[in-house]
């Protein structure tokens, strides 16, 4: 075989493993291989449910929890038997008919004790359930701001002391907007729980302790911390981008600065849930699926997803495969770096 015919050849099967490799997957930078294996494959483990998912949360007891959100449940997915409902009601507990569109819970992550903390949405509260069971006992963390409720509590993050960070746009208020008639605080925070971790079961919140970190943010949605802790990264959704800011000795933020900017790249979707790897690379719903930005905010691929991705989580045993609710389906990917649990 000459050489032309050899470079030619394998100038072909190079075309054709970059051509599978970007069906799933749009790579921009050299980086991206480092993260995603070859031949990487986006798989859809459960569909069907009604328009919205959410915060999905890989338990210790090795199943996949998550929100659907219209129906008001925390579904769960256990590997090899499929998905059902694990909670309902999630969100709204009323009897009348929720009169918006969003009745549901929302994000969840886990504390160091592998207990599940949501995002109550439209329950308008943080809460952690003290057992994975549709039947365990629930302790309310966070419910109100000087002596006003919270609006909608959409996403949650531990840092390693025990604290719980989350975030508190509209969404779950009927209107889903500012001048909702059931919005009590003027702006749409984030907030910290100081010994979110240590507050004892069933006991009451300690609502003098919550400290408003973050007031200036328009919707302020997924949130995440770098793997040193040393950065606290939020999404914002009505302007498209991520925020990074310093993180204070004493758990407040500063020196924010926009970390990475989706506006006008086309697709749809935006900046919602986050997460981040091992070695610090940033994941976050954006156009066209799952971003994938490096420590130093580059854009450097996208998890093509043919729904509006909502958020994402780790799961498995190892903490590698990256689990994604999207409009009515659970996807996952086997990626090659393990990623931050909390």
């Amino acid at each position: 075989m000459t050489n032309r015919r050899f470079l030619f050849l394998l100038a072909l099967i190079l075309a054709a493993a970059s051509a599978a490799f970007s069906q799933d997957i749009q790579k921009l930078d050299p980086a991206l291989d480092q993260i995603v294996p070859a031949g990487a494959k986006l798989e859809r483990v459960a569909t069907g449910f009604d328009k919205w998912l959410e915060g999905p949360v890989w338990t210790r007891e090795g199943t996949l929890l998550f929100a659907e959100i219209p129906a008001n449940n925390i579904d769960q997915w256990i590997p090899g038997k499929g998905a059902s409902v694990f909670m309902h009601p999630s969100g709204y507990q009323g009897t009348e008919p929720y009169a918006g569109p969003e009745p549901g819970s929302n994000g969840m992550t886990l504390d160091a004790d592998g207990r599940v903390t949501v995002a109550g949405h439209a329950r308008r509260n943080v809460f952690r359930l003290e057992s994975v069971s549709p039947t365990a006992q629930i302790t309310v963390l966070a419910d109100s701001y000087q002596g006003k409720k919270l609006s909608s509590p959409n996403d949650c993050v531990y840092k390693s002391d025990g604290s719980l960070y989350f975030t508190d746009p509209p969404y779950g208020l009927p209107t889903q907007g500012d001048h909702d008639p059931l919005k009590e605080l003027p702006f749409n925070g984030v907030y910290r729980i100081p010994n979110a971790r240590q507050q004892k079961a069933g006991a009451p919140p300690d609502r003098d302790k919550l400290q408003l970190i973050i007031k200036d943010l328009t919707r302020p949605n997924g949130l995440a911390f770098s793997p040193d802790e040393k950065y606290l990264y939020v999404a914002v959704t009505d302007t498209k981008v991520w925020m990074r800011y310093r993180v204070l000795p004493d758990g407040s933020v500063t020196d924010g600065m926009v970390f990475t900017d989706a506006n006008g790249v086309p697709g749809r979707g935006n900046p919602d849930g986050i997460r981040v790897d091992k070695l610090g690379n940033l994941y976050g719903s954006g156009p066209g699926g799952v971003w994938i930005i490096s420590p130093a905010g580059k854009h450097i691929g996208t998890i093509n997803v043919p729904e509006n991705v909502a958020n994402i989580g780790w799961g498995d045993a190892d903490g590698k495969t990256l689990y994604i609710t999207a409009s009515t389906s659970v996807y996952r990917i086997k990626l090659n770096i393990a990623g931050m649990r909390n």
